[in-house]
C-alpha cells in the first residue's frame, strides 16, 4: 500500500503514543525534524528508529541543515556548519578551492546525519542574495551570481549524495527577490519574467536534475498573481516545463503565515496545483489531521519521482572524516580571518 503523500514534523525528542498511533494510521511518505526533537546523537538515533518502526518502512526522515543560521543540529554535540556565503566569497577567489570546500562541508554534513539516522537534508539554498530584499535568506544564499550559485548547489548535491543523503533544492522558483519573510507574511515578486528568467530561476534550471526540490511561498506577479507558487498551477506549470524540474516537489511548510485557507484547503489547493507532498513542520496534530484527511496516496507520477528521492539516499562512499575536517579548515582559513 502506498504511503500518504505528505511529510509530518513531531512535537519533542520522543514519539508520544498520540503521535504513534496518528503516524500509523495516516502513513505519511516521510518526517522532518527540527531542534525541538533533538537532544543528543543517540537519542536522535533512536528517535529516528520509533518513527521508521511506526510505519514500518524506511521512511525518509528530513531535517534542514543548511549551515550558518539555519542548522538544526548545532554545538557543543554537533559541527557548526559555515553559512553557504562564505563559500561564495571563497568562490571570488579560487572556484576550484571554493567547490571542493563545499563538496567536503556537505560530505561532513551528511556524515553526522547519517549517523543519527537523518538521510533527507533541506539543502542547498539556491536563492540569490539580493541587495534591498528581505534578509531571511542573506547568508544563506551562496551570493548574486547564477554561475557561481549553480556551481556551489551542484558541488553541494553531490557532496550530500555521496554521503547517502537525499538534497532537496530550495526554494523553487527563488526566494532571494522576496520582499517579506514567508514565515509571517505573504511576499510578491513584481519583476517581469526576462529578468526572473534570467536570475532567480536560472539556478533551478542549472539543477533541473536534482531528486527534490521545496517551493517557495511567494506570488510571482510575472508567473500568476493571484495565488503563491506552492498553490499556482501556473507556477508549477512553469517549475516542471520550463525549469524543467522532474524531480519531486514537496511544498514548503503549510503552517507558515504566507498561506490562507484551513490546513485542508491548503492541501489540496497544493496537490492540485502538481506538488507531488506536502510538508506540515510544527507538530500541531489538529493541523495534521487535516492535511491526511484530503493529503493523496502517492500515485502515479507523485510515485516515480518518490521512488528516483529515495534512490538518492543509496550511494555511500567511504570518506575520512578527520582528513576532510582538516582540508576544509585549510581551504576555509582565509575566508575566516
Amino acid at each position: 500500500m502506498s504511503a500518504r503523500a505528505a511529510i509530518f514534523g513531531l512535537k519533542g525528542p520522543t514519539l508520544r503514543d498520540s503521535e504513534i498511533a496518528f503516524f500509523r494510521e495516516s502513513d505519511p511518505w516521510g518526517f522532518i525534524l527540527f531542534a525541538r526533537n533533538v537532544e543528543s546523537p543517540k537519542q536522535l538515533a533512536r528517535l529516528c528508529v520509533s518513527l521508521r518502526d511506526v510505519v514500518g518502512r524506511e521512511a525518509p526522515i528530513f531535517i534542514d541543515q543548511e549551515g550558518g543560521r539555519v542548522q538544526r543540529l548545532r554545538a557543543p554535540q554537533w559541527r557548526d556548519a559555515p553559512p553557504a556565503a562564505m563559500f561564495g566569497q571563497l568562490y571570488a577567489d579560487d572556484a576550484e578551492a571554493a567547490k571542493e570546500a563545499v563538496w567536503l562541508n556537505h560530505r561532513l554534513i551528511a556524515h553526522e546525519l547519517r549517523s543519527s539516522g537523518i538521510d533527507a537534508d533541506c539543502a542547498p539554498c539556491l536563492d540569490l542574495a539580493i541587495e534591498g530584499a528581505d534578509a531571511v535568506i542573506g547568508d544563506r544564499a551562496y551570493g548574486s551570481d547564477v554561475d557561481v550559485i549553480a556551481a556551489l548547489g551542484q558541488a553541494a548535491m553531490d557532496g550530500l549524495i555521496a554521503g547517502g543523503v537525499a538534497p532537496v533544492i530550495k526554494h523553487v522558483p527563488g526566494h532571494g527577490r522576496a520582499d517579506a519573510d514567508s514565515h509571517f507574511h505573504l511576499p510578491r515578486v513584481k519583476e517581469g519574467l526576462d529578468l526572473l528568467t534570467a536570475t532567480d530561476f536560472a539556478p533551478f534550471a542549472a539543477l533541473k536534475h536534482a531528486p527534490m526540490g521545496m517551493t517557495a511561498h511567494i506570488v510571482y506577479d510575472a508567473l500568476d498573481d493571484s495565488a503563491p507558487a506552492t498553490m499556482s498551477e501556473i507556477a508549477i506549470g512553469y517549475i516542471r516545463e520550463q525549469i524543467g524540474f522532474d524531480g519531486l516537489l514537496m511544498t514548503d511548510d503549510l503552517s507558515m503565515k504566507a498561506l490562507s485557507g484551513s490546513f485542508a484547503e491548503r492541501t489540496e489547493r497544493s496537490i492540485a496545483a502538481d506538488c507531488d507532498v506536502v510538508l506540515h513542520c510544527n507538530g500541531d496534530r489538529h493541523e495534521m489531521e487535516a492535511i491526511a484527511n484530503v493529503a493523496p496516496l502517492l500515485a502515479g507520477k507523485a510515485l516515480e519521482r518518490v521512488g528516483r528521492a529515495e534512490a538518492a539516499r543509496e550511494q555511500l562512499e567511504e570518506f575520512d572524516v578527520q582528513s576532510g575536517l582538516t582540508q576544509l579548515e585549510s581551504l576555509l582559513a582565509g575566508v575566516r580571518t
